[in-house]
């Protein structure tokens, strides 16, 4: 993917619902395992989950504990935080034809 995209940095409740589902198509095992740390232009340390898509390149903003709480509160996860299987076949039948996210998987630690 092109290296001058748009950088977004943006709180994972200010999200669309859409770009939501994809990032669970794409970290299907909870997020927490896969945040990232940078400084922001303030110089401030912030913690965050890299998601690309063609335009941008998001840095959803959260903490460990936040990532955790995500997915407790998300029926869309199992009670091992796991994305269901029947909710994963829903979202990759909507989403297939988007092919950013398999470009995505560059940032799953798997």
């Amino acid at each position: 993917m092109e290296v001058n995209k748009l950088r977004v940095i943006q709180d994972y409740d200010k999200l669309s619902e859409e770009l939501k589902e994809q990032i669970k198509l794409v970290y299907p095992e909870g997020y927490s395992q896969h945040l990232i740390e940078f400084r922001n232009s303030k110089g401030e340390l912030v913690s965050a989950l890299p998601f690309e898509t063609f335009e941008k390149i998001y840095m959803v903003r959260m903490s460990i504990r936040r990532a955790e709480q995500i997915v407790d509160n998300d029926d869309d996860f199992d009670d091992d935080g796991i994305l269901r299987e029947d909710v994963k076949e829903k979202y990759e039948d909507e989403y297939s034809d988007i092919e950013y996210l398999s470009e995505n998987e560059n940032y799953d630690a798997d």
